[in-house]
């Protein structure tokens, strides 16, 4: 079976708009023997003569006044898949985001994210999901429209990413710990007990590897996945966890932070995104928002 000729759809919204071929010839800029073959062409097409001479005029069959309002609709349609995106109006959007997150990114910034959302879009809403690993298959299946974390040699080099803030690691021990008083030189810090936390379930860390070169080892009592069930571990215990300072800002609250007596790397955290979703308005307006939340 041949395929219909899709540009016939936008003649026939014309001539069924205007009921005249010279009329549509004239709206479409063709002449009106143009015009007249392409008509024939439709009443070929639909198996209907679609208009018929009633005096001086044509006036529309039943078929074609059952096609009119159907015919403009695609036609409207049509001409909207292939017209450049409209500037987005925030205020008007309806849609829900997914967002793949780390413990402490959620109580870092979310109310300020959802603020800012509020805002600007009060029918967008945010949906956070907890982040336990690397893995984005949920972001390239679409069930998820952004994620948050460091960019290594294990992210999927086809993700879009972008910088959002820096960090760096600092200590963190409970109100009232030794630690919590006095210099914390090299020694100080190895001795005392330690949490890992490791989403992928190491035995050691940078911490280790920093603490390799002046050559000691930590106590590791135990490890943990995320951020926050370490340090509420730490706020109770005499525990000491190593931690990204802003990250982790409003989780330490109450607690003693101090600088690391080492050298080690500062944390990128970026937020990624699928390429499908990288041109669409509303997706691109939520980056920035997230962007500008964690400037």
């Amino acid at each position: 079976m041949t395929a219909p000729d899709l540009n016939l759809l936008i003649t026939l919204d014309v001539l069924l708009r205007e009921g005249s071929v010279a009329r549509a010839a004239k709206c479409l800029q063709l002449s009106p023997s143009a015009m007249s073959r392409a008509l024939a062409r439709l009443r070929d097409a639909t198996g209907d003569p679609l208009l018929v001479r009633a005096g001086r005029g044509l006036v529309p069959t039943p078929r074609a006044l059952e096609l009119r309002e159907r015919v403009s609709h695609l036609a409207q349609e049509a001409e909207a898949v292939l017209r450049p995106v409209e500037v987005l109006d925030p205020g008007r959007l309806q849609r829900t985001f997914t967002l793949r997150n780390t413990d402490g990114f959620v109580e870092t910034f979310a109310a300020a994210l959802l603020a800012r959302i509020g805002a600007e879009a009060p029918g967008v809403r945010l949906r956070f999901v907890q982040k336990a690993d690397k893995d984005s298959t949920l972001l390239r299946e679409g069930r998820v429209d952004l994620e948050t974390g460091v960019v290594d040699d294990t992210t999927d080099p086809t993700l879009h990413s972008r910088v959002l803030f820096h960090d760096h690691w600092i200590g963190v021990v409970r109100d009232g710990h030794p630690l919590s008083s006095g210099g914390v030189n090299v020694k100080r810090f190895a001795s005392g007990q330690h949490i890992l936390i490791s989403r992928r379930g190491r035995s050691s860390g940078p911490v280790d590897e920093a603490l390799l070169a002046y050559g000691l080892t930590r106590d590791i009592v135990t490890s943990f996945g995320g951020f926050s069930a370490a340090l509420t571990l730490v706020r109770e215990t005499d525990l000491i966890a190593t931690v990204p300072e802003r990250h982790t800002s409003k989780l330490r609250m109450g607690m003693h932070s101090f600088a690391l007596p080492l050298q080690m790397p500062d944390i990128s955290v970026s937020m990624l995104w699928h390429p499908r979703t990288d041109a669409d308005p509303a997706h691109r307006w939520l980056r920035q928002c997230v962007r500008e939340v964690c400037a």
